[in-house]
């Protein structure tokens, strides 16, 4: 006995431990009034249908035992069954109060996970749209419905088990019989359970009458627009009418049962209920069939198209697309001379060769500073204010804590030594230094550079997945320097307070860690962390936001700041087209990556707006939800039952407003809806003729389709550059161009959200991402396969960047950074940049050199092709002219240069990238030498052009880089 109250005390204390931490996590982020709301909606709901359901079963289970016939018939039967009765006899009352329980419980249980449900009924905002078959708002559709079908469903949930418990009460005492003489139920038991069966039908009724407005939100494929939702032709001019017929029936049939009362004989009622299963079968499954077989197949585009062009209305809207611009783009070059574009490429767009998907690495060996230290896999792109105050895109990260590189691993130093990261790590988007490394505007530890002053202690972010003890007599880790290690202490209110014994009770419970209870390194002033991703915090104290996978750092204000999007969603929007959030936004970044991931409180939606934006400090982990669209009804409905919860628009700061983007996972929704909801004229879109998809990403192995790409560029109706979110589009089963897309991601722009559509023709066949990423790949005439066969060869690896699309001219301009890894490198570093356009085709070390040559303003005009004429080794490096002065200067020098550029090729070939650039220097020096020597010499007449028969003059070198192992092109 003992040790089962300990055992029960045990089990009632981990309970408690759980509620109470969860209310003391809420309390200490500001959120108290979340945790009350959906505690006190789901301990209403739990009891009030609990109760209900409890009520609805005993009371049958009372009434069938109350109407028992006095005596039992006299057979085998019945004398098998007094047995059981007598045996239950002394325990009726438990036995009755523990089925009721048990089914109380289980439906208050079933009942409380539908708060979302109930607290958007009873606060539900009107869309002030209405469907076009009903003429209802659609708020009936996502806030009422889903709320009446939960009721009908507890309503016949509760018929049934009242049903099965009253007729084994009858069977148990005699008022029904199977196999003893006379009537096989008393007159009692066929008016108790004719009732129930009438109640049943009723319902059964109500549910035919609520599956007509059901049709306007039911899910059905449809080739011609994937996860259709809304009426079609069958279903206007079959399913409707038959669902109304169903109702008539039904209710006849719900009469003929409660007729029984007085009538006493189940043959009125046995025969309409036959009639409406029969009904059901021939009105609701065979009608529909033969309206589908035999008018809709024969002329299937003029029967569907007045109810496609309500899908493409609605789902337009419910998307936010409907303001999508498209407009028709060449897709060839306008312009013949083509030496004109050159300055225009500046004027259109700020190329990012920086791919924050790739540079991860590179951070992390230049910056980690200290093996405690990370670097997320994927960084971010952001925008920044340089000196001269132009805004540049450029590519942060954060040096978080990591706990792997902890010099030794313990319950001290992981939870109270070692708890924070520091420091801000960015570099420009659209340049790489000398030696194809990130060109740093903030680095070092503590970090400098442009961002100013700001706290740089990081206590919240992506990779701290761990909970902390701070601000107690344990001294932290802060950073170490030459001067050796630094400690600190936190000041911050973040976190819960250890210094309750009860607290630290609870929490040594919640994280199985009983050291937590007894350590001496908690005393006055301790205080626990946890729930320290920034997703993670802003989905606890907001559970009706779904969260976008990309949270992005910011400084804002002297603070590091984690940005995250988060989205009010439905699947009750009439007529428009349901999508799989998980697999709509899923691209090869998020291969593999669950910190990617969107997180989806409802994957299926076919609604979705941008309606909040968050953040989380770094430091002191405050979380603020602001309010950003202001119209969207799910998000007044969700404020109205979480008042005071999410702040006004205004209350964004302009500092924090220059860091806010458009998201990734509602464009990735947008464009997987734009592959097909472009086309607004119904006949075509249900012929299928335009339907786009998004391709696969050609830079990777994964087959997952393209990630879209924040770029500051401007399109052709646009008169500046704006920062960007882009994407591409390929034919379905095809892999040449059929349409770009961007929108304006800068918020606070008046052309914020704005998508706009260049659709290519389909006469033009332009290359897409994959066919130019092969072409690069095969390109002969560039040497590129040659580079590649040479890193390769040397122990080392290609790693290609971003394949950015950017509109110019009519054209498509398409950049690629390329890098390498390996031989004496553990990271990736910028060596070459690949440009293509109007079919001429570059592979330079630098993005000005590549330009040049495409656009030939290098000296000469670019060969067709992407011909680099004789001089070019294909690697990018200069190579040296055959000597031909008789100057004894110059054909030294041009000697010093075909040794450098042999020793070139052999460190290319080894992947000693020092000795390369090295190389590369002493090329670049004697060539300059020799240029110079040739034209002292001809100013000074010591020198003719033709001595020796001697032709030209070796080129002016372009140039180069230090180490760079992609030295200007000769």
């Amino acid at each position: 006995m003992t040790l089962g109250v300990l055992a029960g005390l045990g089990m009632a204390f981990a309970m408690f431990a759980g509620f109470w931490t969860d209310w003391l996590w809420y309390r200490s982020v500001r959120y108290s009034s979340v945790f009350t709301t959906t505690l006190w909606t789901k301990i209403g709901l739990f009891f009030v249908f609990g109760l209900l359901m409890a009520g609805v079963v005993g009371l049958n289970i009372w009434l069938a035992h109350r109407l028992r016939p006095p005596l039992s018939a006299m057979s085998l039967e019945q004398q098998s069954l007094d047995r059981y009765r007598m045996g239950i006899a002394p325990y009726k009352k438990w036995l009755l109060f523990g089925i009721t329980a048990l089914v109380g419980l289980i439906a208050g249980a079933s009942a409380a996970s539908q708060w979302r449900t109930w607290l958007m009924w009873v606060n539900g905002v009107p869309f002030g749209k209405r469907d076009p078959q009903f003429n209802l708002d659609v708020s009936f559709y996502a806030f009422d419905l889903p709320w009446y079908r939960f009721l009908l469903g507890f309503g016949f949930a509760a018929t049934i088990l009242s049903l099965i418990a009253a007729a084994l009460t009858h069977y148990l005492y005699g008022g029904l019989r199977v196999t003893s003489p006379g009537a096989r139920a008393t007159a009692a038991a066929t008016g108790h359970l004719s009732v129930l069966l009438g109640v049943f039908v009723t319902l059964k009724a109500v549910a035919y009458w609520l599956d007509r407005y059901g049709l306007a939100v039911k899910s059905s494929d449809f080739k011609a627009a994937g996860n259709w939702t809304g009426l079609r032709y069958v279903d206007a001019h079959a399913y409707l009418p038959a669902k109304t017929i169903l109702f008539c029936i039904a209710v006849i049939c719900a009469l003929l049962f409660f007729a029984t009362l007085w009538r006493r004989t189940w043959q009125l009622p046995v025969i309409g209920f036959g009639l409406m299963v029969f009904s059901a079968i021939l009105i609701g499954g065979l009608y529909p069939a033969i309206v589908q077989k035999f008018q809709v197949q024969p002329n299937e585009q003029a029967k569907e198209a007045p109810y496609v062009a309500k899908n493409i209305k609605a789902t337009r809207e419910a998307y936010g697309i409907d303001n999508a611009k498209v407009s028709e783009y060449a897709g060839k070059s306008q312009t013949t001379d083509k030496t004109k574009l050159r300055d225009e490429v500046e004027k259109t767009v700020s190329i990012r060769i920086l791919d924050p998907n790739v540079v991860s690495p590179t951070f992390q060996q230049l910056q980690q500073i200290r093996n405690f230290y990370g670097f997320p896999a994927n960084l971010d792109v952001d925008r920044y204010t340089t000196k001269d105050g132009k805004s540049q895109d450029t590519v942060i990260g954060l040096r978080e804590l990591n706990l792997d590189g902890i010099p030794k691993k313990n319950w001290i130093n992981n939870h109270f030594r070692y708890t924070h990261g520091y420091g801000v790590v960015a570099a420009k988007g659209a340049e790489a230094n000398d030696n194809g490394q990130p060109s740093f505007i903030e680095s070092d530890l503590p970090s400098r550079g442009e961002l100013g002053k700001y706290e740089q202690r990081i206590y919240y972010g992506e990779k701290t997945t761990t909970y902390s003890i701070v601000g107690g007599p344990q001294e932290e880790v802060d950073y170490s320097d030459d001067s050796g290690e630094k400690t600190t202490r936190y000041q911050g209110n973040s976190g819960v307070s250890l210094s309750n014994p009860v607290n630290r009770a609870a929490y040594a419970v919640a994280f199985g860690e009983p050291q937590i209870l007894y350590s001496g390194a908690i005393g006055e002033g301790s205080r626990i962390l946890y729930n320290r991703t920034p997703k993670e915090r802003v989905e606890a104290v907001a559970p009706w936001l779904t969260i976008d996978g990309d949270a992005y750092p910011a400084v804002v204000d002297g603070r590091i700041q984690w940005i995250v999007d988060a989205y009010t969603t439905t699947n009750g929007y009439p007529y428009s087209s349901r999508t799989t959030l998980g697999d709509t936004t899923a691209d090869s970044l998020t291969f593999n990556n669950d910190q990617r991931a969107v997180v989806a409180q409802q994957n299926q939606v076919n609604y979705i707006r941008n309606s909040v934006k968050a953040t989380v400090d770094a430091y002191s982990g405050e979380v603020r939800l602001y309010e950003w669209d202001t119209e969207d009804p799910v998000l007044k409905t969700w404020m109205k039952a979480f008042p005071g919860t999410v702040e006004p628009r205004e209350n964004i700061s302009p500092a924090l407003m220059e860091h806010l983007r458009y998201p990734q996972d509602l464009f990735k929704v947008q464009r997987e809806l734009l592959t097909r909801y472009h086309v607004q004229d119904a006949q075509t879109f249900l012929s299928g003729s335009e339907v786009w998809q998004v391709p696969d990403d050609p830079t990777t192995k994964s087959g997952n389709a393209v990630p879209p790409y924040y770029l500051t560029m401007k399109m052709p109706d646009q008169e500046s550059q704006a920062f960007s979110l882009t994407t591409t589009f390929t034919p379905t089963g095809r892999d040449n161009l059929s349409a770009f897309m961007a929108v304006d991601a800068e918020a606070g722009t008046p052309g914020y959200g704005q998508i706009r559509i260049l659709k290519l023709p389909a006469s033009t066949t332009v290359g897409g991402p994959k066919q130019v990423q092969s072409q690069f790949n095969s390109n002969s005439q560039q040497n590129i396969a040659e580079f590649v066969r040479l890193i390769r060869g040397g122990d080392s690896e290609i790693e290609y960047g971003n394949l950015l699309t950017v509109p110019l001219d009519g054209g498509l301009l398409y950049v690629e950074p390329v890098y390498v890894r390996g031989g004496q490198l553990k990271y990736p570093l910028m060596r070459k940049v690949l440009v293509t356009y109007d079919g001429v085709t570059a592979f330079e070390n630098t993005l000005d050199e590549a330009l040049d040559k495409v656009f030939g303003t290098s000296g000469s005009a670019p060969p067709p092709s992407g011909d680099t004429g004789t001089g070019d080794t294909g690697s990018g490096e200069t190579s040296p002219p055959p000597p031909t002065s008789g100057n004894p200067t110059v054909q030294q020098a041009l000697k010093d240069a075909q040794k450098a550029f042999d020793a070139g090729q052999e460190a290319l070939k080894k992947g000693d990238w020092q000795a390369y650039g090295q190389a590369q220097k002493d090329l670049q020096d004697a060539l300059k030498r020799a240029a110079e020597a040739q034209a002292q010499a001809e100013k000074s007449g010591g020198g003719d052009k033709n001595a020796d028969g001697g032709g030209a003059n070796p080129p002016e070198p372009e140039q180069s880089s230090g180490a760079d192992p992609g030295a200007a092109d000769s």
